[in-house]
């Protein structure tokens, strides 16, 4: 390759070396000195172009003669990083990591297995322990987050997309836990779902529950919710009670597990592998009940968690509760869905009943009685659905809710941003299981918590977070078509939480790499309430004449964050892996100025 060929390589794969350093390094390769490189030459070319000084760097601080680490020396770097600092684990680092046969021999690693275990799932910034089912899972349904979609048939807006399938399938391999279906009468007898009263096209009811029968515990062996809006007639809901029994099979809970008096719901270890059908149930007295103040409750798309505008109600008629099937009926067991009358009116309600919020209702029961709603929460699944005029399906902020302890925060799958980023980061841990033990001040039921309270009180726990970032490696070029485009990146690191946690702040940007920019810029937050707060890493490419463009990004818990030096590795829009991409950082937490060098043995 000529130094022309290799320049025009280099950008293709977003790297814009100076002339000077290109030429100077092109020439100490081309040991023939004919002008060009032959396949040794390049090579030898590649290895010094992904070279990691700052990699090298931590290398030397911790090696005596620096060229290898011995066992002792790697043992005090994994100290510092809050890990396990025994011989026996620096060993099998050893072994797993360092290609070297004499390094092997003399135990001890060389830089080239120093940076292949920096860059490892092993280095990760995701507390890998997170990786696996390690919360009480015995605890009530009430006392977890549970991921959960709106709309989930759709696959974009809710007004001419098409329904589909897919997206319950694409969903429930993400771990999601609730899914919802909007039923209507179809032709022949046969109910489908669609968002009624729109272009949106129709699948038939009896596939999907054949799909969520397929799927439902790929992801994840806790119980799934099956969200019913039900607008059927008592023909079809018959129907659809026959389809969820017939197909669902031993899946389907349909009766309760104990015949004694609910005190509280059953947890997640209990219904592992269930289906449990949330709508509405009929029964004499509590229908009765429901029917002498059904001129205050909300509409069936309202308490059912639908998202359409509001229907004008004719003053001259009455209210009509909507007939269910003795069939349907029959399959609600612990998610009756009933109408909201205030907190007092539902604390005398037994455990098994919930509501629905719209986003706008949450928000307003959470500045007005946060400290209840949060009460509330601890015994009762709510579940909060996104504004009817939200026709292009995009999303709310996640974080207000769960900060009350709102279990079922229904988001729409199909759009991706930074909500869908945050949803994703929330259910990250726990092994991905779609269930997420609330912390215990918002799963007791005299808690004082206020989401609002700025003040101190539960869960106020003033955390220093530092973020050094230092690098990032092999970002992806955003315009293919444009081989001299280069991306000119800078990191935004965002807190999400409590309101006087929410907070962002940036490097500097590098024009001009994409490759292996460095900024060493230290990013430091003050939370008041950690263990609610998830922590955003978003890459950026620098425009000054329009909004800059994402690149990549990468969402977790605080509660989850490893301290040291980590890679993170980053996610594309729709979630998946942007691989090899990374951000190299330093982290250190400290509290009342002592530093803490393992984040999730202290919060959790």
């Amino acid at each position: 390759m000529s130094y022309e060929e290799v320049k025009h390589l280099l950008q293709m794969i977003n790297i814009d070396l100076s002339e000077q350093y290109a030429r100077s390094l092109f020439k100490k390769c081309d040991r023939s000195a004919d002008g060009r490189l032959d396949h040794v030459e390049i090579e030898e070319f590649c290895r010094e172009l992904l070279r990691r000084p700052e990699l090298d760097s931590v290398f030397r601080s911790y090696s005596s003669n620096g060229c290898v680490m011995t066992t002792k020396e790697l043992r005090d770097f994994l100290g510092d990083q809050g890990e396990d600092a025994s011989l026996d684990h620096a060993q099998s680092l050893i072994l797993t990591y360092e290609l070297n046969t004499w390094a092997h021999k003399h135990q001890c690693m060389t830089q080239n297995g120093f940076t292949m275990y920096m860059l490892s799932q092993e280095n990760d910034v995701l507390n890998p322990t997170h990786s696996e089912v390690y919360q009480d899972m015995t605890q009530p349904l009430s006392h977890y987050y549970i991921s959960s979609s709106h709309n989930t048939y759709l696959t974009k807006d809710q007004v001419t997309s098409a329904s589909s399938t897919e997206p319950y399938i694409r969903a429930l391999n993400q771990g999601c836990r609730c899914v919802e279906l909007d039923c209507w009468d179809g032709d022949r007898g046969e109910p489908v779902i669609y968002h009624g009263h729109t272009l949106t096209s129709k699948v038939p009811f009896k596939e999907v529950i054949e799909t969520i029968d397929q799927y439902a515990f790929k992801a994840s062996p806790y119980p799934l919710i099956l969200s019913l809006e039900n607008h059927c007639s008592v023909e079809q809901q018959a129907v659809m009670a026959q389809h969820l029994r017939t197909i669902l099979r031993e899946k389907l809970l349909s009766k309760p597990l104990s015949s004694q008096p609910l005190k509280h719901l059953p947890s997640p270890e209990e219904l592992k592998g269930r289906i449990l059908v949330k709508g509405k149930k009929e029964s004499a007295q509590l229908e009765k009940m429901d029917s002498c103040s059904c001129s205050s409750s909300s509409s069936e798309d309202e308490s059912e968690g639908g998202s359409r505008p509001k229907s004008k109600k004719d003053p001259g008629k009455p209210v009509q509760s909507s007939k269910l099937s003795p069939e349907l009926s029959a399959l609600v067991v612990y998610c009756r869905s009933v109408p909201f009358h205030g907190f007092d009116h539902a604390s005398k309600k037994p455990p098994s009943e919930m509501s629905s919020f719209s986003e706008n209702d949450a928000l307003k029961q959470i500045k007005d009685s946060g400290k209840l709603f949060v009460r509330h929460n601890s015994k009762y699944l709510s579940r909060i659905y996104p504004s009817g005029q939200r026709l292009q399906s995009s999303n709310y902020d996640p974080q207000e809710m769960w900060n009350c302890g709102c279990q079922i925060v229904a988001l729409n799958y199909q759009t991706p941003g930074e909500q869908m980023d945050l949803n994703q980061g929330r259910f990250l841990t726990n092994g991905g299981s779609g269930y997420v033990l609330k912390p215990s001040f918002l799963r007791c039921a005299n808690s004082d918590f206020n989401p609002e309270n700025t003040g101190g009180g539960p869960g106020h726990i003033p955390t220093m977070l530092s973020i050094r970032v230092i690098s990032a490696q092999q970002l992806p070029k955003l315009n293919t078509d444009k081989s001299n485009s280069i991306v000119d990146p800078q990191v935004w690191v965002e807190i999400h939480g409590v309101g006087i946690d929410n907070t962002r702040d940036k490097t500097h940007r590098i024009d001009n790499n994409g490759f292996n920019p460095q900024w060493d810029c230290t990013l430091s937050f003050q939370l008041q309430v950690p263990e609610l707060a998830l922590v955003r890493f978003v890459v950026e490419d620098h425009d000054h004449t329009a909004k800059n463009d994402f690149v990549g990004q990468f969402t977790l818990p605080f509660t989850s964050l490893r301290t040291g030096y980590r890679h993170v590795h980053l996610l594309k829009a729709d979630g998946s892996s942007l691989s090899p991409a990374t951000l190299f950082i330093h982290i250190t937490v400290s509290r009342r100025g002592v530093p803490i060098k393992s984040v999730s043995r202290r919060m959790m």
